[in-house]
């Protein structure tokens, strides 16, 4: 297969695992919103779908062996994301007045092209940690 029609593999695998993620993140902040402003109930499905997302990109997006230091550093590529959409979260809810229920479908439509490069260089990249 080559480069191009694995890269478009990858970024259908990619659509598919980030949407089965999006729905179970959005179905938990949407849950947690009951009991927690939006910033709150954001950070938290946030944090749920970085530990889903890494599982789902590993072995199914990516076909990548699993690496606990990898693992380790996938929030840390994620941050770009978090502020990214935290502060798209911001801007549609306290500027444009729209519902904070919907907020996320806008902050993770503007993000995803971020999220695909960012996930695919930390985990195809070589390890650089013995035992990865």
């Amino acid at each position: 297969m080559g480069v191009a029609k694995a890269g478009l593999m990858q970024a259908v695998r990619f659509a598919v695992g980030g949407g089965a993620n999006t729905v179970l993140t959005l179905l938990l902040y949407w849950l947690l919103l009951n009991w927690f402003p939006y910033s709150i109930a954001f950070t938290i499905s946030f944090l749920v779908g970085i530990l889903s997302g890494y599982a789902i990109n590993t072995l199914l997006v990516f076909r990548a062996p699993w690496s606990w230091h990898k693992l380790m550093m996938f929030p840390s590529v994620h941050a770009v994301n978090y502020c990214l959409g935290l502060g798209i979260i911001f801007v549609s809810v306290d500027v444009f007045g729209l519902p904070a229920r919907w907020a996320p479908l806008i902050a993770t439509s503007l993000t995803l092209p971020v999220n695909f490069l960012l996930t695919r260089w930390l985990i195809l990249r070589p390890n650089r940690q013995p035992g990865g």
